[in-house]
């Protein structure tokens, strides 16, 4: 089995960045698609971006393309979200989440197995 530990988060202005970062434990992440999401108060959760095994592969919501950045170190069993130009509807608790590739890896029902989340929080 695999345990995800999100880190990174926090609170920063509209315009800024942040770079997350997704740790596993347990089995490699190199057999793993990952992907990220986020919840905000009272919205369902979203699909955000997802990586292939190498890497050579991304996906990425139309809310974020050409904002976000989605990359994976394997030797390091890590995954990253860089966030730039960062604005309020950003605002959410982000989830990173490993997939054995099956399904659509858009839907949060391709994920086997998820992390504890971590809060990001855009001032306007």
């Amino acid at each position: 089995q695999v345990q995800l530990v999100e880190s990174g988060g926090g609170l920063v202005q509209a315009g800024g960045s942040l770079r997350l970062s997704c740790a596993a434990s347990g089995r490699t992440l190199s057999n793993y698609y990952m992907g990220w999401f986020r919840q905000a108060p009272g919205k369902e959760r979203e699909f955000v971006a997802a990586i292939s095994w190498s890497g050579g592969i991304t996906l990425y919501a139309d809310s974020v393309k050409g904002r976000f950045t989605i990359s994976r170190d394997n030797a390091k069993n890590t995954v990253y979200l860089q966030m730039n130009s960062l604005k309020p509807e950003d605002t959410a608790v982000y989830s990173c989440a490993a997939s054995t590739g099956v399904g659509n890896l858009r839907e949060q029902y391709a994920y086997a197995y998820w992390g504890q989340g971590t809060q990001v929080t855009i001032s306007s």
